[in-house]
């Protein structure tokens, strides 16, 4: 079993690794890859994506991950995990992050010509903009939230019950990632700085969870 010592390894590995990739960016190591990969990816998916592409769109809003990071929240006060409680507020830290990144990272988001957005609704937050898109908030939020479930599945859920929501919510994080990048919404290099941030604040907030409940179960069936 991993340790959960080695999630929180692994949760600064992560950080490190956006902090890294950042500084890529803000070189501009990556814009003709990010032109090239927008390019491929809406050449190679059909434009019956859009609707549903869009509909990811509305879902990783932030009023849509906010409501998903409350009932995190009631449900850690509900099983008196206090720590994790207490950290999952690097949600909004991680979106802290994003904005100062989207003010600062020299990185201009792809031209509107790309823009394949067919879902005419908007939160309050889509009318939020910022000079530069660097990283995907979308995936910021996603992985967070993403990542903190998937740990928490496997640090207190028995492997047998825990496979089809890791495989979901693995699929789900992928569209996500894709969706950015198909809709011209992101560059590819947004999305993994979003996912690199997100994920490593995610996994640190679940891994302070404590594991009493799943040794319980792993000595009754023993």
């Amino acid at each position: 079993m991993v340790s959960k010592k080695l999630f929180i390894f692994l949760s600064i590995v992560l950080f490190l690794s956006f902090v890294f990739f950042s500084y890529l960016v803000a070189k501009e190591a990556f814009t003709q890859f990010d032109f090239d990969t927008t390019v491929k990816f809406q050449d190679h998916f059909s434009r019956k994506w859009d609707l549903p592409f869009s509909v990811l769109s509305v879902v990783g809003s932030v009023e849509v991950t906010g409501i998903i990071w409350l009932c995190l929240i009631i449900f850690t006060l509900i099983k008196r995990y206090w720590m994790a409680f207490i950290a999952l507020s690097l949600f909004w830290v991680g979106m802290m992050v994003e904005v100062f990144g989207k003010v600062f990272v020299y990185h201009p988001g792809p031209p509107f010509l790309f823009y394949r957005g067919v879902i005419k609704f908007e939160f309050p937050s889509s009318y939020a903009h910022t000079a530069y898109s660097y990283p995907s908030g979308h995936l910021t939020r996603t992985s967070f939230l993403v990542a903190f479930i998937l740990v928490f599945i496997y640090l207190k859920i028995p492997k047998k019950f825990g496979f089809l929501p890791v495989l979901g919510l693995v699929l789900f994080l992928v569209l996500m990632m894709i969706s950015r990048i198909y809709l011209g919404e992101h560059w590819f290099s947004d999305v993994i700085g979003g996912t690199l941030l997100g994920s490593s604040f995610g996994i640190f907030s679940a891994a302070v969870i404590p594991l009493k409940n799943k040794l319980k179960i792993n000595s009754s069936n023993s």
